[in-house]
């Protein structure tokens, strides 16, 4: 069996916590694991190494990659160069398996779901395995708890029972879309139908006989890869993909589709109501996560990032901090937070992008000020890390070192700053940070320049991988 771990996204309902730039698989949610980083080791307990394919977008690649090297030095991670949505990224996935492996069955997650009993998950993937053999495409469900809105629905047909007359699995009549609360009760209550978790199981030429079928266009422009010779997405063949869901684009038309219900737990952190829920709650309901003081507060929800927070007579209230954003809303509100997300996006807002602290595989930094012509950083570069050889095109640099020593490459010459020791760097200078010592090293960075954008980087040199050769 190989492995697809989608490992794109937003997460604009996680808003404040989840950014564009920052999405919600990347984060540790109360957990020691990323939400990424728990699907990938879920996978590895009994997928080997070398057949889990990881695919994201250009802008998470970094991250990503920076996350997943934690865990095994034989990461396979594709990057799509502009987001298609889910049918395009598994396409393309499946057509690597089947240059690279084989015609196997493959196992589609997403990377940003919670499940803890991973031995439940890997028997309920058994099930799906002897249905995937047979030639069909197994979808597994979720038994609904309550008439949800937020999730699309599975119609279920025909059951099918094993030895012991259980019913392990059903033929799947219809797809449904995200229901209104009326519609979602009438499911709910009917028993027919399961919420839609996006984990698929297939062999690899199923499904592209499936996209064949029912989605030429993408099946066409696949067959145009060939990852026998380059493991490269090509830009020009990839943008060529419509953008659309595998929902769409398969599962809603093909007739040979099986659910299997998920035996494990599941969250899929969709919506702060959901966090709410996992979590422990105190007597009176709340959820108080960070430098948080709650009184006389009912099922309630408080989380600090950095700053106190104290709630005074709140009830079935949402309040999250963070250092550039603060979010409160009545708890049953939480799935309209995309909202605020989407009017933030039009309006060209950088909140919705990016946090005030970013972190890279080098360190982190955070953005303390930011105006016409000017933005200053924070730079904080752990010990033996180093910022690749780069050069930006718009800005120039000022460099303050505060705490620990610095080498810094400035064209062919290299300086050792100490504590109160400061560089330019001008334009187009081909330059690096590097801290090769055993403590933390901490500059203030002062930009400037007409254009000041985080992708205004030119590559040269990276210690982490992220130039092509």
């Amino acid at each position: 069996m190989h492995g697809i771990i989608l490992a794109g996204g937003s997460g604009s309902r996680l808003w404040p916590l989840s950014r564009e730039l920052y999405p919600k698989q990347l984060l540790k949610i109360n957990t020691e694991k990323s939400l990424l980083e728990g699907t990938y080791l879920r996978l590895l307990s009994f997928i080997d190494e070398d057949k889990i394919i990881n695919i994201t977008n250009q802008k998470h690649l970094s991250d990503v990659k920076s996350q997943l090297d934690e865990i095994s030095k034989k990461v396979i991670l594709l990057s799509e160069p502009t987001s298609k949505n889910t049918a395009p990224a598994v396409s393309v996935c499946v057509k690597y398996i089947l240059d690279k492996k084989g015609d196997d069955l493959v196992l589609v997650v997403p990377s940003d779901h919670l499940i803890k009993n991973d031995k439940l998950f890997r028997d309920t993937v058994k099930i799906g395995e002897k249905f995937a053999k047979e030639g069909n495409i197994v979808t597994f469900g979720i038994t609904p708890t309550s008439p949800q809105t937020g999730f699309g629905y599975i119609k279920t047909g025909k059951d099918y029972k094993n030895q012991k007359k259980e019913k392990i699995a059903f033929q799947a009549a219809e797809f449904k879309e995200k229901p209104d609360e009326k519609t979602a009760k009438k499911y709910f209550k009917s028993g027919k139908y399961f919420w839609n978790s996006g984990i698929f199981l297939f062999k690899a030429s199923v499904f592209m006989e499936a996209l064949k079928t029912y989605a030429p266009d993408i099946y066409n422009i696949s067959c145009e890869f060939n990852f026998k010779k380059d493991s490269t997405i090509d830009f020009m063949k990839f943008d060529k993909m419509p953008s659309i869901s595998i929902d769409y684009a398969v599962m809603e038309h093909a007739k040979n589709v099986i659910v299997v219900p998920l035996q494990s737990d599941w969250n899929d952190l969709g919506c702060w109501e959901s966090i709410y829920d996992i979590n422990k709650k105190d007597k009176s309901g709340n959820v108080n996560i960070g430098n948080v003081i709650a009184n006389d507060c009912k099922n309630s929800m408080l989380y600090s990032s950095e700053r106190l927070i104290a709630g005074i007579g709140l009830n079935d209230i949402l309040l999250v901090e963070t250092a550039d954003a603060i979010l409160v809303c009545n708890k049953n509100k939480t799935q309209d937070v995309k909202i605020v997300y989407d009017q933030l996006k039009k309006m060209n807002n950088e909140a919705h992008r990016v946090h005030t602290t970013v972190y890279r595989p080098w360190g982190y930094y955070t953005v303390l000020n930011q105006g016409d012509g000017y933005l200053t950083k924070m730079i904080c570069v752990s010990p033996r890390g180093q910022l690749s050889l780069q050069s930006h095109n718009f800005r120039s640099e000022h460099w303050v070192v505060l705490n620990g020593t610095a080498r810094v490459t400035l064209d062919d010459k290299t300086f050792i700053l100490k504590p109160g020791s400061s560089i330019d760097i001008p334009v187009k200078i081909k330059h690096s940070l590097a801290n090769p010592y055993q403590n933390e090293l901490k500059i203030i960075e002062v930009q400037k320049g007409d254009k000041l954008f985080e992708e205004d980087i030119i590559r040269y040199k990276d210690i982490y991988g992220r130039v092509k050769a």
